[in-house]
């Protein structure tokens, strides 16, 4: 199976992105499975059942989240009846939604998609690390292909959870700073890490947002209105060959694909 996992969608921005270059992503590079970060796919901050609906029109097959996750009350509808959804696994027992799902991919079978929110200079939310652990429990009876999304900050959060799951998992890919890593690589049991996917939208920004209302608020340390910025769209990510039986990675690959200039209007 090779799996196409798009880091952070961004706005309206992102979203077209996602809609007018994963079909041709999936017929150039032979993609059998897509999952998407969709956090700040509402504009810009949190996520809906619109803006959900949207990228699985698009080709997403699951779509994970993160700290954004209540920015938008449809949220709850999402988490109630869209099985292809996930939120951190972490969030204490009692809240509506799933920290985990199973997605028929058509010729391969089961993928496992797992979401974790990290802690550290984040929300403390119950222990990332317990809750990957009991999550994967439920899983590993299903697929052996299984993907972890690690919202999180710290690098070193996300390093450790794809060393402690190494041989357990496909692929452990980090998401949240919306800044691409260059530390693509294979663990020794077989699991593929990156650090984080980067984001998907416009890159001529603050991570997805206009530079001025930004930088204003660093100045002056007050509130600003900071809206999604139009520059330099590019869809960014990272794809994994996994290997069908043993469900090891066989290979990882960075990719970040620029919308075309006509398409950006």
């Amino acid at each position: 199976m090779r799996l196409l996992f798009i880091g952070d969608v961004v706005g309206e921005p992102g979203r077209r992105a996602v809609r007018l270059l994963l079909p041709k992503l999936k017929a150039e590079l032979g993609i059998h499975a897509v999952v998407a970060n969709g956090e700040n796919s509402a504009g810009g901050s949190g996520i809906t059942t619109a803006t959900a609906a949207e990228l699985f029109a698009a080709g997403v097959d699951a779509i994970t989240c993160g700290d954004h996750l209540w920015d938008q009350k449809d949220v709850v509808s999402l988490m109630e009846k869209e099985r292809r959804f996930v939120r951190p696994a972490n969030y204490p027992p009692g809240v509506p939604g799933q920290g985990s799902t199973v997605v028929d991919i058509p010729g391969f079978g089961p993928l496992g998609v797992i979401n974790l929110q990290g802690r550290t200079f984040m929300a403390a939310l119950e222990n990332p690390f317990l809750a990957a652990k009991a999550e994967l429990e439920k899983l590993r009876g299903i697929t052996p292909r299984i993907l972890v999304d690690m919202h999180a900050e710290a690098t070193s959060e996300k390093i450790c959870m794809g060393r402690m799951l190494d041989g357990q998992v496909s692929l452990v890919v980090g998401t949240h700073t919306h800044v691409q890593t260059a530390d693509e690589q294979i663990f020794p049991g077989g699991t593929a890490f990156l650090c984080d996917a980067g984001f998907t939208g416009p890159h001529e920004s603050c991570l997805g947002r206009e530079f001025a209302p930004a930088i204003e608020r660093f100045l002056t340390n007050s509130p600003r209105r900071l809206e999604v910025a139009s520059g330099r769209i590019l869809l960014q990510g990272v794809i994994v060959d996994i290997d069908d039986v043993s469900g090891k990675a066989l290979a990882i690959q960075r990719i970040s694909e620029p919308l075309p200039e006509m398409a950006k209007g």
